[in-house]
């Protein structure tokens, strides 16, 4: 079986959107396109080259995948692309690219399949072949934790503070647990993490006595919505 990867570049305020440019996705009028360009160090580099090192499909929302095949099919030969992104170019052309999508459009990137619902997804994690990597697709992370689909999360964090913007736990996340497995700090202060699945919140309490007089009025007014 497959393992799911979840590769994100996040703000400390969990902000994923348009890392790389500013007309990657200006969606929701979000105007700092490109604010990992800044802080991306040699260690960024090396940790996303070790992502890629070994075989590998992608999995993506629609909107990254557009995104990705307008620019990575057309940096793979020679020209002014970086001799870097020109073998990225090659390997995301070779890899198998799982689309989950609702929609018809086509998918003319060769190599791209499309997935119509998380049944799908998880259908693909049963079969034989290479792991698949999330890369943007915000829309995705919800649905996978939801369906236990997410076996590993690397969480690229930067020492920006966005404010608005697509978020790596947006809308409908549901709640988990999970345990890091390895991190990492850069000399430029950003901070890799590794993080792996274990399971629902296990919720506790701090409080040592019995409620006091006050704290009872103060339950009383948030049961009456009034706190």
């Amino acid at each position: 079986m497959r393992k799911v990867i979840g590769a994100a570049f996040v703000s400390l305020d969990g902000v994923m959107q348009a890392p790389g440019g500013p007309t990657e996705d200006p969606t929701g009028d979000f105007a700092l396109g490109g604010w990992m360009a800044k802080y991306a160090d040699e260690e960024i580099g090396q940790r996303i080259g070790a992502l890629f090192a070994e075989p590998f499909d992608l999995l993506l929302g629609r909107r990254t995948y557009e995104i990705f095949a307008a620019y990575w099919p057309f940096v793979s030969g020679e020209g002014e692309a970086s001799a870097e992104d020109r073998e990225i170019g090659q390997q995301f052309d070779h890899a198998a690219k799982f689309v989950l999508t609702h929609g018809e459009q086509p998918l003319d990137w060769q190599n791209s399949h499309r997935l119509a619902n998380v049944d799908a997804v998880a259908e693909v994690r049963r079969s034989a072949g290479p792991n698949l990597i999330i890369q943007g697709s915000s829309t995705l992370y919800p649905l996978l934790l939801t369906a236990g689909l997410i076996d590993q999360l690397i969480l690229m964090t930067f020492p920006v503070v966005l404010g608005h913007g697509k978020r790596l736990f947006g809308d409908a996340t549901p709640s988990r647990s999970l345990r890091m497995v390895q991190h990492q700090v850069t000399q430029g202060g950003n901070i890799i993490a590794t993080y792996e699945p274990s399971g629902e919140v296990e919720a506790g309490s701090f409080l040592t006595i019995a409620p006091s007089a006050p704290e009872l009025v103060r339950r009383k007014k948030m049961a009456e919505g009034w706190w």
